[in-house]
């Protein structure tokens, strides 16, 4: 059991939280969720030990070893990749290079091998001598080949690092995983082999990401840090995210009985705990939910974006022909002889008017390489496209760097280049919309955070009106309200959508096509249907 006792933190001397009691048990996993800023990741530092907080204490059994996913990607460059896991545990690796050391002696004396027999001893105890197999099962499992196991970190790009790093995470059998963001970098097949890995986990789980896939997949428990508090509730993120919004409408609701609250509130949850599952986390989840009071729901005050987009005009029969793009950049074919058309009424290559299409897989550079060629950003080695004579075109890039960096206007001046109406009213509709009001508006624009720019990035593809967006990444550095709103506007936008991201539950909520370009091949996979069915077909053809 992990115990954090009346914690509070001041930070450069805001209050952060205070008076905070949560307890985790083993077999759970919680999920840690908030708006940016909010102090997520900063919880995780202080139950890991990294950062004290200002009062209060955390507490967990002396014989429980704690496991932290590291987030410095060099840390180990100078490492193999099986030492680097095996740090994971670090008692283990010390006594492994102890015994190495001591049996590399020239002169190994009579106290070497009492000292030696201690460390084989206490080596065995800790499963030492399946420490290399596990590793290898941890490696293959997140989708790193056996031919990389034995390199140095060093040689090893962005991607495979995470892998490493998610692995030394998991190594050992830890008692408590702390894992900030640890889908980002992941491509589908290892996200759900971690999912499937926690899911059978009998550890405590704490994690934080903005994966809302992710933390249904694998959460007993949301723990919210909103309003300088952290409160811990039964349920996955979704069950969270419902119930608050049934409870803000139970609380407006003043006239409705205590006993009709009830009602709906059983009813309910009944749908949420009827799970199929028969993992250990599905079966502690189901649980916790069945003794679930009234006074135990979430009510969030939360504030979420509003996002949506208004079409100027309608699009005609012709949206798009793709017709043999070929692509190379820095020595890599990133797009080969890709053809596929966008056409109301076709039979073939299909889709209707409105469609909304993902493009998927390891190849980003293929997606980016599409985008801009697509807007006229970047010419193709081979091939062509044409547009319908209808169709107007905005662009959200997946770096945004370019809007800001040599802008030293307020916000509202950053969004009225834009923007046929100029006027401060007009202006500031768009922008309340994400969020910024009052004197938010005045910032200057060059200062704004990651997640406050792509937010402006919303507001100028709004005001638009287009009716073919392209949005390359669109969720980087937005919190979960964002991603929420962002995906119920693109449901409920009526014109052509071609987006690329890493969010599973964002895909799958949009998407009626799924486009992919695999490396190494010519042409794309062109799926007609949503992310879910595209990965059991793709599963299929295997």
């Amino acid at each position: 059991m992990l115990t954090l006792t009346d914690i509070s933190l001041q930070f450069a001397g805001d209050l952060l939280y205070k008076h905070v009691d949560l307890i985790f048990q083993p077999d759970h996993c919680y999920g840690i969720i908030g708006a940016n800023g909010a102090g997520k990741s900063t919880l995780l530092r202080i139950i890991s030990g990294e950062l004290a907080p200002t009062t209060g204490s955390v507490s967990m059994r002396k014989e429980d070893r704690m496991s932290v996913l590291e987030q410095d990607h060099f840390k180990y460059d100078a490492f193999p990749v099986m030492d680097t896991v095996i740090m994971g545990n670090r008692r283990l690796y010390d006594i492994m290079k102890e015994k190495d050391a001591l049996y590399a002696k020239p002169d190994f004396s009579d106290a070497d091998g009492e000292r030696a027999a201690e460390l084989e001893g206490e080596f065995a105890e800790m499963n030492g001598w399946d420490a290399e197999t596990e590793v290898a099962q941890l490696l293959n499992g997140i989708g790193i080949p056996t031919g990389l196991h034995y390199a140095q970190m060093a040689s090893l790009d962005g991607r495979q690092k995470v892998k490493v790093l998610l692995a030394q995470a998991l190594f050992g059998h830890p008692n408590i995983i702390l894992l900030d963001e640890p889908t980002n970098g992941l491509d589908v097949e290892s996200t759900e082999w971690l999912e499937d890995f926690l899911v059978d986990c009998d550890a405590i789980v704490i994690v934080v990401s903005h994966d809302r896939h992710f933390l249904n997949a694998v959460c007993t428990n949301i723990v919210d840090v909103d309003h300088e508090t952290c409160k811990m509730y039964a349920g996955n993120y979704d069950f969270w995210y419902e119930s608050s919004t049934l409870m803000q409408q139970l609380i407006r609701n003043q006239n409705k009985k205590r006993e009709e609250k009830i009602k709906d509130l059983q009813e309910f949850i009944r749908r949420f705990s009827a799970n199929k599952s028969k993992s250990r986390q599905a079966t502690s989840r189901k649980k916790v939910l069945d003794s679930i009071q009234l006074e135990q729901m979430p009510a969030s005050s939360r504030k979420y974006p509003f996002v949506g987009f208004e079409p100027e005009r309608e699009a005609g029969k012709d949206i798009l022909f793709v017709d043999g793009l070929s692509k190379t950049i820095d020595g890599v074919k990133v797009l080969d002889n890709v053809t596929f058309t966008i056409k109301k009424g076709d039979k073939i290559f299909i889709v209707g008017h409105g469609d909304k299409i993902a493009f998927v897989g390891d190849n980003e550079a293929g997606a980016t390489a599409l985008f801009r060629i697509l807007v006229g950003e970047l010419n193709p080695d081979e091939g062509n496209f044409r547009w319908g004579v209808t169709i107007s075109q905005s662009y959200f890039p997946k770096d945004n760097t370019r809007f800001f960096q040599d802008f030293d206007g307020t916000l509202i001046e950053w969004l009225s280049q834009f923007s046929h109406d100029t006027t401060e009213t007009y202006l500031r509709g768009f922008l309340g919309r994400m969020l910024f009001s009052g004197d938010d508006v005045y910032k200057p624009a060059k200062v704004l955070s990651g997640g406050e720019k792509v937010r402006c990035m919303l507001s100028r593809l709004m005001m638009s009106k287009a009716n073919a967006l392209i949005l390359d990444q669109p969720t980087d550095h937005l919190d979960l309200e964002s991603i929420t709103a962002l995906s119920n506007g693109l449901q409920a936008y009526p014109g052509n959508l071609f987006f690329a991201s890493h969010d599973h539950q964002f895909i799958d909520e949009i998407a009626n096509r799924i486009i992919e370009f695999p490396l190494g091949k010519p042409g794309c996979l062109d799926y007609e249907g949503n992310f879910e069915d595209f990965l059991q077909w793709k599963r299929g053809r295997a």
